[in-house]
């Protein structure tokens, strides 16, 4: 079950941005977000990336332990969707906190 949104801290936002500052990492996690909540296959994901299922596998732990993919065994299908609720986390984090203005002091 995917997740709701929660605030985020600092170190926990930081690693989410982390996660998704590899840029295998980024397009991989483009096309889950597009894959939606059934995920995708990870055969299906080796193929649209083009890289090793070791490689991809390393890039998924990342994202896995960042909390922005779920993973599923289905019988011998493993399946990797987005946690949306991780990224909405993730989303009002980045707008909340980042994108206000600050009171800086007057010049005198």
């Amino acid at each position: 079950m995917l997740s709701a949104p929660v605030p985020l801290t600092d170190d926990r936002a930081a690693a989410s941005l982390a996660a998704l500052g590899n840029p295998t990492r980024l397009r991989l996690y483009r096309l889950l977000v597009r894959g939606g909540p059934p995920g995708v296959p990870v055969g299906t994901l080796v193929r649209m990336l083009g890289v090793p299922p070791s490689t991809l596998a390393h890039h998924l732990t990342r994202l896995t332990r960042a909390g922005l993919v779920a993973q599923e065994q289905r019988g011998r299908e493993v399946r990797s969707r987005p946690d949306f609720g991780a990224m909405t986390s993730l989303m009002d984090y980045l707008t909340s906190r980042c994108c206000q203005g600050i009171d800086l002091p007057k010049e005198t």
